[in-house]
């Protein structure tokens, strides 16, 4: 298949950058707000506030509003990929680095993969399991490696099962019918904005506003710059190139969040996190982007972002399988 080069379009390169380097720096934000502020307290208020400046978007703009299936539909996913998955995500980020949950995180096109098969929506691929098997030699390094440094294996399992939530969101996104992506991003963002207050009520979490100057950056960072900015140049980037090319953001991630968690976070990097970083990245590119695969479930790796391939506004010489970039983590 015959790929448009973006080096010709810099514009488009400029927002294919820009995707790579907002979403990098999402789980750095998320990191600094969970430092001062209870986590499912943090994740909830950001997404609700998210949520309201996309229905802000929205009404401004004149596009409509899901109805019927589509905004259960959205809630759903709200309730699944974002809930479901920062309910995880956010309690692990007060112990694991964030360039940790980076990579993590883009293991989800292939947690995608492997879940799609299990649940019957696509066929087994040989080169899937290498990628698999390939990826999964790095993240174990990575584990080994964060174990010694006294990140809790509990923590690490929160992060795991947080990005497979992301995955199956992803799927869940396969049977929900079209509807606007601002739109629909800001349904399911407020669905999961209150069920991560209702999480964080009952457990009883302090609501507290923050104090310190560098968690007010972070949260306004994370809500308008790493949720909504992000997202309108995934869909500007997604609408001059094919899906499957703009989702190699997923791999850009890790690599901007890694130097900048040095800086900002002071978290060391160590030369095994390196190795098993660069293991697992090739294996999701094995598995996920080196060909391209008729039929292959849209999936994002930030749930801030949703399947663009399931949009409307996308036109049909654009609907390229592959990953969808974004997150948040």
């Amino acid at each position: 298949m015959t790929r448009p080069w973006l080096g010709r379009d810099p514009v488009t390169l400029g927002a294919f950058v820009g995707v790579a380097v907002l979403g990098g720096l999402n789980a750095i934000a998320a990191k600094a707000s969970v430092r001062e502020l209870d986590p499912f307290w943090s994740a909830g208020s950001r997404f609700l506030v998210a949520g309201l400046l996309l229905v802000v978007v929205v009404l401004a703009s004149g596009r409509a509003f899901p109805r019927g299936a589509s905004v259960r539909g959205a809630a759903l996913y709200g309730a699944v990929a974002l809930a479901g998955s920062f309910g995880f995500i956010y309690p692990a980020l007060r112990e694991v680095p964030a360039a940790t949950a980076m990579v993590f995180i883009a293991l989800v096109p292939l947690e995608t993969f492997a879940l799609s098969i299990a649940q019957g929506q696509e066929r087994f691929r040989a080169q899937g399991l290498v990628g698999a098997l390939v990826s999964l030699t790095g993240v174990l390094v990575i584990v080994w490696e964060q174990l010694g440094a006294a990140v809790s294996f509990g923590s690490i399992g929160l992060l795991l099962i947080g990005t497979l939530f992301i995955a199956q969101g992803a799927i869940l996104l396969k049977s929900i019918p079209r509807a606007d992506p601002f739109a629909t991003n800001g349904v399911a963002m407020l669905a999961c904005g209150a069920i991560l207050l209702g999480v964080s009520a009952i457990a009883g979490e302090t609501w507290a506003i923050p104090a310190q100057s560098g968690t007010w950056v972070a949260m306004a960072y994370i809500v308008v710059a790493g949720s909504i900015g992000l997202f309108g140049l995934y869909l500007f980037a997604i609408r001059r190139w094919t899906a499957s090319a703009v989702s190699y953001t997923t791999l850009l991630m890790p690599l901007v969040t890694l130097p900048v968690a040095a800086v900002l976070l002071e978290e060391p990097i160590t030369l095994p996190f390196l190795v098993g970083a660069a293991v697992a990245l090739l294996g999701i590119y094995i598995g996920a982007f080196m060909t391209v695969r008729p039929g292959r479930s849209t999936v994002t790796a930030a749930a801030e972002c949703l399947p663009i391939d399931d949009c409307p506004e996308v036109a049909s010489g654009h609907r390229s399988p592959g990953v969808r970039a974004a997150a948040g983590h």
